[in-house]
């Protein structure tokens, strides 16, 4: 669900990216103002917890490849503001330092799953957990906002694909940016994901949700006891178990690099050309691209590509933290 840059027009990533400049804003504001000090270093968990969620690719049909992201799960365990700013900060990391997601393209990633994955799979949970009021209620909430959640963000991928042959082509007719139209791109994306991107999404969320009730409850309730060494026993578990995520071969659809969509075959028949805009493109360079360190076996690449990425977002808001707390220091003196 990762748009590389140069699948969606420079102006289509413009447009986006500024819709989602006010969503920043009043995320950020939120955050500042309902986030504690002691609860800041619980946005880098979450955000580790879903930088890590992603790194588990699954098979879809079509011979494509998937993965959860853990929209919802974040806006249950910190709301859905501070899981937009969780999400989003896990994104830029996977762009800027692994590759992961476009550049140019980083706004449409995050409107799409930092902004409308968790506050669709919010909402659903809240409708639903609030009306059936029971264990149950909630867990069925849990359950049908990670799914819906999840698919309501591949739609929007699908449909952002979709209309660039629609609104970009060169004096020949040929598509500039990604080459598939709406009657593609939008199967392509919709059905792997209810048919098994979203259960995986569920399967996480469901997963995690119980285990932070059982040895955290203060995360979800307040007046709870709230242990993080627990959370952080959960994110070794998941780094050493990363590598899962290499056995799903194949390209996740709409993520081809500009030397084999030519050869990638739709409805029978290879595309045949590569879109100038992709040939064209803008480049960038991350430092470990596709959580490959080289030199090293593709298993200790994706293990170290895992630590050092929920290292650095568990440390970058502990940092933020403690900005946060001499800030207030500082106004109090």
């Amino acid at each position: 669900m990762h748009i590389p840059d140069n699948y969606l027009s420079p102006s289509t990533c413009a447009v986006v990216g500024a819709a989602m400049v006010p969503v920043w804003a009043v995320a950020v504001n939120k955050v500042k103002k309902e986030i504690t000090k002691a609860k800041m270093p619980l946005l880098g968990v979450g955000a580790a917890f879903s930088f890590l969620i992603m790194m588990f690719n699954v098979p879809l049909p079509g011979g494509t490849t998937g993965h959860a992201v853990g929209g919802t799960l974040l806006a249950i365990l910190l709301g859905p503001w501070s899981a937009c700013i969780s999400l989003t900060i896990a994104l830029l990391l996977q762009a800027l330092l692994f590759g992961d997601g476009g550049i140019l393209a980083f706004g449409a990633n995050a409107f799409n799953m930092a902004f409308v994955l968790p506050f669709v799979g919010y909402f659903i949970y809240k409708f639903i957990k609030d009306r059936v009021k029971s264990e149950k209620g909630e867990y069925l909430g849990i359950a049908l906002g990670s799914y819906f959640g999840i698919n309501a963000a591949a739609l929007l991928a699908a449909i952002e694909f979709g209309i660039q042959p629609l609104l970009f082509k060169n004096a020949a007719g040929q598509p500039l940016y990604c080459p598939y139209p709406l009657s593609v791109s939008i199967p392509a994306m919709v059905i792997p994901h209810l048919l098994v991107a979203g259960f995986v999404e569920v399967l996480f969320t469901v997963a995690i949700v119980a285990f932070i009730k059982r040895v955290s409850p203060g995360i979800l309730y307040e007046g709870a006891k709230q242990k993080t060494r627990p959370l952080y026993g959960l994110i070794a578990a998941l780094i050493c178990l990363s590598p899962l995520g290499l056995l799903a071969t194949g390209t996740a659809w709409g993520e081809w690099g500009s030397d084999e969509i030519a050869q990638v075959v739709s409805g029978g028949k290879a595309l045949g050309f590569t879109p100038q805009g992709m040939k064209n493109g803008f480049s960038f360079e991350s430092l470990i691209p596709d959580y490959a360190v080289k030199g090293l076996p593709d298993v200790a690449g994706y293990i170290l590509s895992a630590v050092a990425g929920a290292a650095v977002l568990i440390l970058l808001f502990k940092i933020i933290g403690s900005v946060k707390k001499n800030k207030t220091e500082n106004i109090s003196g």
